[in-house]
């Protein structure tokens, strides 16, 4: 790779102009290797934040951080439902609980996340909470998802890279690119992904590097600012596929859902959120399990779109309603509970063997 200079790095950022994909390549690949001082990694994420990432940017920024990752070796035709957090709601675990319950109809998936930042029970809490052993070796954590079709990629056990960040991070205080990086690192480098995005301005940066990787997802953000979709009102949804994207509109009453409010959907400590996950796999009804089934629905639709491409041909609304039905089903007949039963044994044993 072609050598840069962090003064060159910086005097183009603070200029207000962009970084090459290359140059941010070779920036976040400092950061990674433990090689860039706290002043010059200070100085990139502030003039960054202050500047406005670009695509490109950040497409080099995930180049880097997936090359310095522990591979993971998994079909990459898995899924992947994640939010950017920084909704500050606190919500319970929506996207945890609607990967379980997709993961129920058959559909591989392979979970990426970390600890809490904007809430009090991040997916890696809760899942902790449930019984699942995260302390798995890469091998395992494949194993895992071949006996029980799911499984969970912990951001710091694949990343650890991202330790040397965590310190500039925590005393800068304020949102920086690695907030958002997270939903495009999954180690599995999974083809099929449902993004939840919780600040409008970040939307076309995912968008655009999910649109030049050439991969397919639905991004989606809430009018309310869940990075879910909401069934407090509106949500807006961008879908790619093969570099193509179209925007929808979609109202949980499309669907066939009433609409809640935000306090209908506010979660609590992981012990809390835990108890919500196995009641609502259980089948307990109100606004937790519709918002949880909309979000699996989307699941579905971008793991099927993946697989099929011309389905993106089909009105989304319809498909949204066909995999919602897929969803409650795998509820409401048990096999969302068996799978998360599935998924604590098979993260127990490996943990033993």
């Amino acid at each position: 790779m072609t050598q840069f200079r962090w003064p060159d790095i910086l005097t183009t950022v603070v200029a207000g102009d962009d970084l090459t994909v290359s140059q941010a390549e070779w920036a976040m690949r400092q950061v990674m290797d433990g090689d860039a001082s706290p002043a010059q990694l200070g100085g990139l994420l502030t003039a960054l934040r202050a500047k406005g990432e670009s695509v490109e940017e950040v497409i080099g920024f995930r180049d880097a951080i997936l090359d310095a990752a522990v591979p993971l070796p998994v079909d990459p035709h898995v899924l992947d439902i994640v939010g950017t957090g920084g909704d500050r709601y606190g919500t319970v675990n929506i996207s945890s609980t609607a990967s379980i319950i997709v993961a129920a109809t058959g559909i591989p998936v392979v979970k990426h996340g970390n600890r809490a930042v904007s809430s009090r029970a991040g997916s890696s809490d809760v899942l902790s909470e449930l019984g699942i052993d995260l302390r798995l070796s890469p091998d395992r954590v494949a194993g895992v998802l071949d006996e029980a079709g799911i499984t969970f990629a912990w951001a710091a056990a694949f990343h650890p890279g991202f330790k040397h960040a965590a310190p500039v991070r925590a005393e800068l205080g304020v949102p920086t690119v690695f907030n958002f990086l997270g939903p495009l690192v999954n180690p599995a480098r999974a083809e099929a992904n449902a993004v939840g995005v919780a600040s409008a301005a970040t939307v076309p940066i995912i968008t655009g590097v999910f649109r030049t990787r050439g991969a397919t997802a639905l991004v989606f953000r809430g009018e309310d600012g869940l990075d879910e979709l909401t069934t407090t009102g509106y949500s807006r949804i961008w879908q790619i596929s093969n570099g193509d994207m179209h925007e929808f509109d979609v109202h949980p009453r499309d669907v066939g859902l009433p609409t809640a409010t935000i306090e209908d959907l506010l979660g609590g400590t992981p012990a809390d959120n835990a108890a919500t996950l196995r009641r609502t796999l259980g089948g307990e009804s109100g606004p937790v399990r519709d918002v949880v089934l909309l979000n699996a629905a989307a699941g579905i639709v971008a793991y099927r779109l993946s697989q099929d491409p011309t389905q993106a041909d089909r009105n989304l609304i319809a498909r949204l309603r066909e995999a919602l039905e897929e969803a409650a089903a795998a509820v409401d007949d048990g096999r969302a509970t068996a799978k998360l039963a599935a998924w604590v044994s098979a993260s127990t044993r490996a943990v033993a063997g």
